[in-house]
């Protein structure tokens, strides 16, 4: 499982929510089948809707039958 904030916290040179996104999708290319909300982005451009973001990112990568 990655946590959201393990992903924040171990890249601290990601600056925006599109540069999260993209950790998330590699999470999901690495073989990560879950992920938790543990905290909401502090970043200026985080959508109001920032779960559902990262979700649809997340499970766009998994591959079907997971």
């Amino acid at each position: 499982m990655v946590q959201i904030s393990d992903l924040i916290i171990a890249h601290p040179e990601v600056t925006s929510f599109d540069q999260l996104e993209e950790l998330v999708k590699e999470a999901a290319r690495q073989g990560e089948i879950h992920l938790s909300f543990d905290l909401k982005p502090e970043y200026l451009d985080t959508p109001r809707r920032w779960q559902d973001r990262l979700e649809t990112a997340f499970t766009s990568i998994i591959p079907r039958g997971r």
